[in-house]
């Protein structure tokens, strides 16, 4: 089966947000801390979930989940604004990610794989 639309779309959106996350962060990583290394950490979490996603791996789809599901509790300590956001990119990859096209996908890669 070929890949969904929104799952290219959803992989490659977390692996530009681990990415870009690093780069945003280089100078935290410059300074060995706790919080820096969770940064980092959570960081390359998205990458690989992004990059299992595109490949359909199932545990791959849990990973984002849950990546963003940490972001929006994040969020709480934050602006309002910013919590929208979060949960609004959380349903989008709930959706991108559980959709009849996403689940008959992710089966078929785990029959072949």
């Amino acid at each position: 089966m070929n890949r969904p639309l929104s799952i290219t779309l959803i992989s490659i959106l977390f692996i530009m947000a681990g990415v870009l996350g690093i780069f945003y962060h280089i100078n935290d990583l410059k300074n060995p801390s706790t919080e820096a290394a969770w940064i980092f950490v959570v960081r390359v979490l998205a990458i690989v979930g992004g990059v299992f996603t595109f490949k359909g791996v199932n545990w791959a789809r849990w990973l984002i989940i849950v990546w963003m599901a940490y972001h929006v509790a994040l969020s709480f300590l934050h602006t309002s604004l910013e919590l929208l956001i979060h949960i609004g990119f959380f349903a989008l990859a709930l959706y991108a990610l559980f959709n009849k096209g996403a689940a008959a996908y992710f089966s078929s890669k785990k029959a072949v794989d």
